[in-house]
């Protein structure tokens, strides 16, 4: 008869410390085995050097290796996680699993089927809050529905919790991990090769003075938490434990990313449709010639252009510049907001569906609490406001002081006027 072990599931927390679901796996048992599912309906979609999966490949294998210290070690499959999970049941006698939750719609979908597979095999499955502070329904309004404009939403968050979060950390006993060594795949196991974009680690100190230099990207005093977020490579407890002891401008930003995951949670439909019915009429461009320059950063706009070479060459792109490109593709160019979501989302290193989608929704005025239709970012006077040295533009166009740069793809006062009539004809029939 073979032990019965307490499985562990790492999904997006890939970390040891902190850690709500695994602290609770080791102290309900002796026994517990960590496990990674390489999900093939996630990676089918993505090109095989994508660098979100480099990144996830050389961060498990640094959970391995601390395991192998504890005399244990990761399991890690691929395929489809259905599968994976009826291949479990055969090979190991399971007698609970233990995972943190996810609120997007995929990822609903999938623990539902899981967990209703391991009940019908009388295997027990616990959940619990890790990447988040509250949860979709936490912050709701007095009539019990969720929030759908922001400044509210921080205020009852932020009054929450005043009373009742406890930050202190989940910890771990290294003796109850399940005694094993299994060999580690290589990235060419799973079918990927190693990206030649790189996670860059991130850096805390830069968050002390994050609201006096996080509009200037020439001064690159970003944190480069992102990606880690993300992966929940740090805790968010911690995260906001950070941000209470530094910079309220930056805790305000935790909040906007608790916001756009309970906006995706109520309503999933954001997710291909505009939050904002009314915007359905609005008759896009879609030019595609258009499109592509803008993806290769041939626009003719500086700040516009930098932005994007950026994205395409490290992964990256400054927050103050994705407002920028994002606005300039859904106004200046009329082009749908979808197209440009699609695109950070194949490119970004931090790329998540809530978060991006907001954004995208907000830059377009077609989300919850977004941009009025007839706010038109300048890009030449957002270049004179935060990179008045052009140090950022030259850091990414090369081009930029040769004949062969781009003349502008459309003038700036013609593409706000069309972009102000156009919204205005659609939502005014």
């Amino acid at each position: 008869m073979k032990n019965k072990t307490t499985l562990f599931w790492f999904r997006r927390d890939l970390r040891l410390e902190d850690n709500t679901a695994l602290h609770y796996a080791l102290k309900s048992s002796n026994n517990v085995l960590p496990l990674f599912i390489f999900d093939d309906d996630i990676l089918d979609s993505l090109p095989k050097n994508d660098a979100r999966v480099s990144f996830i490949h050389s961060t498990l294998e640094n959970i391995n290796k601390k395991l192998t210290e504890f005399g244990s070690s990761l399991i890690v499959k691929k395929g489809s996680t259905l599968n994976v999970w009826k291949a479990l049941i055969q090979e190991y006698n399971i007698e609970r699993v233990f995972f943190n939750k996810d609120y997007e719609p995929y990822a609903i979908k999938r623990d539902l089927e899981i967990s209703e597979l391991l009940n019908s095999k009388e295997i027990e499955t616990k959940s619990f809050k890790d990447q988040v502070i509250f949860e979709e329904n936490d912050i709701l309004k007095n009539d019990n529905t969720p929030y759908t404009v922001f400044t509210p939403f921080k205020n009852k968050w932020l009054k929450a919790f005043d009373k009742t979060v406890d930050l202190s950390d989940f910890k771990i006993d290294t003796s109850k991990f399940h005694k094993h060594n299994t060999p580690f795949p290589t990235i060419k196991d799973i079918g990927f090769i190693r990206s030649k974009i790189r996670v860059k680690h991130y850096n805390l100190i830069a968050l002390k003075n994050y609201d006096t230099v996080r509009d200037f990207p020439a001064e690159d005093k970003t944190s480069y938490l992102s990606p880690h977020l993300r992966f929940g490579l740090v805790s968010t407890r911690k995260m906001v434990e950070i941000a209470l002891e530094t910079n309220a401008v930056f805790l305000s930003e935790l909040i906007w990313r608790e916001f756009f995951m309970q906006i995706l949670f109520h309503f999933p439909k954001v997710v291909t449709d505009n939050f904002k019915q009314k915007y359905d009429a609005i008759p896009w461009r879609n030019n595609e010639e258009e499109f592509k320059a803008w993806c290769e950063g041939k626009t003719g706009y500086p700040m516009v252009d930098a932005g994007m070479r950026q994205l395409n060459k490290t992964g990256y792109m400054h927050n103050r510049v994705r407002m920028v490109t994002a606005g300039f593709l859904c106004k200046h160019l009329l082009i749908d907001w979808r197209w440009g979501e699609a695109y950070f989302a194949e490119k970004l290193l931090d790329y998540e569906l809530s978060a991006n989608n907001g954004n995208w929704q907000w830059a377009a005025g077609t989300g919850c609490d977004a941009a009025p239709y007839f706010r038109v970012f300048n890009p030449a006077e957002q270049l004179r406001k935060f990179d008045k040295n052009t140090e950022y533009i030259r850091t990414w166009v090369e081009d930029y002081d040769e004949l062969t740069y781009p003349q502008p793809i459309v003038e700036h006062k013609l593409a706000r006027e069309r972009a102000i009539s156009t919204y205005k004809k659609a939502l005014n029939p």
